[in-house]
């Protein structure tokens, strides 16, 4: 068999030839048509962006001052003039599109769209620094962490550098700039700071390790391994801030240095610092009369802790003013009918606490009776009834208010506050600031210090109040959260008297010297508030009661 085979042409192949690219023109003079259609969207443009400025700015105004949201106003306050700059931008973006794609056009919008991303960084800088972390500033002052405290001035610091940061790469991205080449040159940057900077981030590293301990919160006393004491002011990314007590002048200790430091805590686990004395008192002494006196005079300062009853008994023994008294003698007077009254409030408080804590105790045995055969309806309202009479001495009621179809109850302050826990806690710190000893700032401290703990009560007092009423929830642990509750007032909010805070006094040993003989008394005692007098206090009662109890031991021909 025979095949033939034709000769068939090869098909021709062109060459591919690629389109010559336009060039995008510089300029071109803009028709009537465009003219008139980017006017149009303009005022469309402006006309929705006043709108809406009007509505933010003035409606919501309106409405959030009927409120009680402080943050919505700040909120607003501040985001004005970013807002105003947005929507003049974006009112002109827009209608920029009608006019085409010409060279001048694109950089105009690349321009526009940079601005656009600059008002962005800096309006979400100012909510997060003035709307944001105040907002948790407030939320922290609420809360017994002490991880929030520290936590939060780092965020204030770091967030707005990363948002600004960003906001840089995406503006130079908008204009059209390539960052290949800048990623590549950060990232060989970076390594190279590893090594550079290695203090630095050790420093910062130290002080997240710092923030997860927290072995101390602002405003504490501490004493550093030389013996310096000082009050912490701020911890920062890299250092921390300290205030020299004894120098009055500031500190400023690495993260990773203060770290690894041994540091004693003067504030914790009471802001009361304990005193010693050392008296070399005749060998023929006898104790019993040489602690009686010490022990009365300690006693009588109205700025040393002890029972109460006998401080009262006992004050005319510090101040002992004569008829003719002199200016100095009058400030004194004045200083013991203030130190008098103090102690009459404090007095009150701790009479109301120890009510109060009666109460709770009677509440647990009720509550634990009622447990065994399971709380039925009745014996949940009797016990929901029990609390809500502990709670209005507290100082405290129930509102109820409407969300839609659902009511929910809280309690808030009540208006009558004389004779309650909070209304005495306010009377007594009130009175402690009229102390003449105490400098300007005192006052405030004291208010910020005793509010703070007012408002942890409250929000402790509530979250009970939610359970006991919802006992079905977890009906076996209501015993326990009133025992936590009770435990948690007598150790962080304020302690009734108790043996340890009273002044004592002992023998030593005895010393010869030449043909005297003296024995050694040592005298501990504590002072009420160290924070106080930019913690000089204590220094200025330890010289008050040694100098008088020196005083006193002449008198009756004990010390020479």
């Amino acid at each position: 068999m025979i095949f033939l085979l034709a000769n068939t042409p090869e098909p021709i192949i062109s060459p591919t030839v690629s389109p010559t690219p336009v060039p995008t023109p510089l300029f071109l003079v803009p028709t009537n048509e465009q003219i008139s259609s980017f006017v149009n969207t303009l005022v469309a443009a402006s006309i929705l962006a006043v709108l809406v400025y009007v509505t933010l700015f003035y409606g919501l105004r309106l409405l959030f001052r009927r409120g009680e949201n402080e943050l919505a106003l700040i909120a607003l306050n501040v985001s004005q003039v970013p807002v105003l700059a947005l929507l003049i931008l974006v009112s002109v973006k827009i209608p920029m599109e009608t006019f085409g794609s010409t060279v001048i056009n694109l950089w105009i919008n690349k321009g526009l769209t940079a601005l656009i991303v600059v008002t962005a960084s800096y309006w979400i800088t100012q909510v997060f620094t003035q709307v944001i972390a105040y907002y948790l500033k407030k939320q922290s002052q609420k809360t017994e962490a002490m991880w929030d405290d520290v936590l939060i001035p780092i965020l204030e610091s770091v967030i707005p550098i990363i948002v600004y940061l960003f906001g840089v790469f995406l503006f130079l991205q908008t204009l059209g700039i390539d960052l290949t080449g800048l990623w590549v040159a950060l990232g060989g940057a970076t390594f190279v700071l590893g090594f550079a900077l290695k203090d630095i981030l050790s420093n910062f590293f130290s002080g997240l390790v710092l923030l997860i301990d927290t072995p101390f919160q602002f405003g504490d006393v501490i004493r550093l391994p030389d013996g310096t004491t000082a009050v912490i002011k701020k911890v920062g990314i890299r250092l921390t801030n300290l205030f020299i007590v004894d120098t009055h002048c500031e500190l400023f200790i690495p993260n990773g240095v203060l770290e690894s430091q041994k540091i004693i805590n003067l504030s914790r686990p009471t802001p009361h610092y304990y005193y010693s004395l050392h008296l070399p008192l005749r060998a023929d002494t006898e104790p019993d009369k040489a602690i009686k006196i010490i022990r009365e005079v300690i006693l009588a300062h109205p700025d040393t802790l002890g029972n109460i009853d006998e401080k009262l008994q006992l004050l005319d023994l510090y101040y002992k003013i004569s008829e003719d008294f002199t200016e100095f003698q009058e400030n004194q007077k004045f200083k013991k009918d203030i130190g008098r009254e103090r102690l009459l409030a404090e007095k009150s408080v701790n009479r109301h606490l120890e009510k109060i804590n009666k109460n709770f105790t009677d509440l647990v045995e009720k509550i634990q009776i009622f447990e065994k055969g399971g709380l039925e309806a009745e014996e949940a309202r009797k016990i929901q009834n029990y609390y809500l009479e502990i709670v209005n001495f507290i100082g405290l009621e129930v509102v109820t208010e409407r969300q839609g179809k659902q009511r929910w109850s809280k309690l808030r302050e009540s208006p009558e506050q004389e004779s309650t826990l909070i209304g005495l806690v306010r009377n007594w710190y009130i009175t402690w600031s009229k102390d003449p000893s105490l400098t300007e700032e005192d006052p405030q401290n004291l208010q910020e210090e005793w509010e703070k703990k007012i408002e942890l009560l409250k929000l402790r007092v509530n979250k009970l109040y939610q359970k006991i009423s919802r006992p079905n929830v977890d009906e076996r642990k209501l015993d326990d959260y009133i025992i936590d509750l009770v435990k948690w007032i007598s150790e962080r909010f304020k302690t009734t008297q108790t043996l340890w805070q009273d002044p004592k006094a002992w023998t030593d040993e005895v010393k010869q010297l030449n043909t005297i003989a003296t024995m050694d008394y040592i005298v501990k005692f504590y002072v009420d508030n160290i924070k106080l007098e930019q913690c000089q206090r204590g220094h200025r009662v330890k010289s008050e009661v040694q100098g008088e109890i020196l005083q006193q031991l002449r008198q009756v021909y004990i010390y020479r």
